[in-house]
């Protein structure tokens, strides 16, 4: 009687202990990350690890890569000091200089991050390297300008990247390059029309493609497309729907992404990393965030707190 009754006093400290470390940790303003990458060989296996179930792996996209002080946006040596945090998407913009040469550049001119001046539709590649980036302050640093291809080699068994296509760059461009570096397996094409998804799929039926769906209706457009159900992933913008909206897209399997808006990514300082959780409560998959390491911290909790691993992540 009396050695059950230690027994059962030990499985309530224990329980007691386990809750209140994990109310430390959620208090506490050093919760850890999870340093590992992401490993994906074959676009098979992109498929495999996007396509939603109940254990799904929790995921941050880091917009133009989570610049700050000292790392510019869609930099090279950006993208490296985020993905040594935690496992990553990177959010990601591509533009084309006057040779053709695809390069990461999220505005048409280079006034805003760099120390170069007009369009870099205006500049050949090699003219592009004689600037250099601007970190979010304003301040200079040495890194340069990447080129796509570079980039997608760099990632390989590190992250995935969204890629966002900007002014009048053709797609097959794009799909050359992702091919000529057999970059399949990382690569998940950004857009936001059903008709565009469609060309995408016609012109390269092997890629991940991420649309905006925010609504039954938006879903049942890209249905009529005929384009496959683990191909896809649904960015749902940045204010959240019903859950029903969720609960439909993850019947069809099809992972979402919400872009954390400027307000709550502010209210980090003041109130803590709760938010990011309460999204994924609500049916978010992959959050899309300025702060993917304050983000990444919150969800990184959340993975542990619901047992939640995967066998691409090592």
């Amino acid at each position: 009687m009396i050695k059950k009754l230690f027994r059962g006093i030990g499985c309530i400290a224990l329980l007691l202990s386990t809750q209140s470390c994990f109310n430390s940790i959620s208090n506490s303003e050093n919760i850890s990350l999870n340093p590992k990458s992401i490993k994906i060989d074959r676009v098979e296996e992109l498929y495999h690890f996007l396509t939603y179930d109940e254990n799904r792996f929790p995921l941050i996209s880091a917009l133009r890569g989570g610049p700050q002080e000292g790392f510019p946006e869609n930099a090279l040596e950006t993208f490296d000091f985020q993905a040594q945090k935690q496992p990553l998407i990177i959010a990601c913009d591509i533009r084309m200089t006057k040779d053709s040469v695809l390069v990461l550049m999220h505005d048409e001119t280079l006034n805003r991050t760099s120390n170069g001046k007009g369009y870099v539709a205006d500049y050949s590649f090699e003219e592009l390297q004689q600037f250099t980036l601007k970190d979010p302050e304003g301040t200079l640093t040495s890194y340069k300008i990447p080129k796509l291809g570079n980039v997608l080699r760099w990632g390989k068994g590190k992250v995935l990247f969204t890629l966002a296509i900007h002014g009048n760059v053709p797609f097959n461009l794009v799909a050359e390059v992702i091919n000529r570096t057999q970059s399949e397996g990382i690569a998940i094409i950004s857009t936001t029309t059903a008709d565009q998804a469609q060309k995408i799929y016609q012109t390269a039926p092997q890629l991940m493609i991420a649309v905006e769906i925010n609504t039954a209706e938006d879903l049942q457009r890209i249905s009529e497309k005929d384009i496959p159900d683990n191909h896809l992933i649904a960015f749902v913008g940045s204010r959240l729907a019903d859950k029903s909206l969720y609960d439909l897209l993850h019947r069809h399997g099809i992972m979402c992404i919400f872009e954390a808006s400027e307000d709550l990514d502010a209210r980090v300082s003041t109130k803590g990393t709760a938010g990011y959780t309460q999204l994924i409560d609500q049916g978010i998959d992959i959050i899309s965030t300025k702060l993917p390491i304050e983000a990444g911290k919150a969800v990184n909790l959340y993975r542990l707190k619901n047992h939640l691993s995967s066998n691409y992540i090592r």
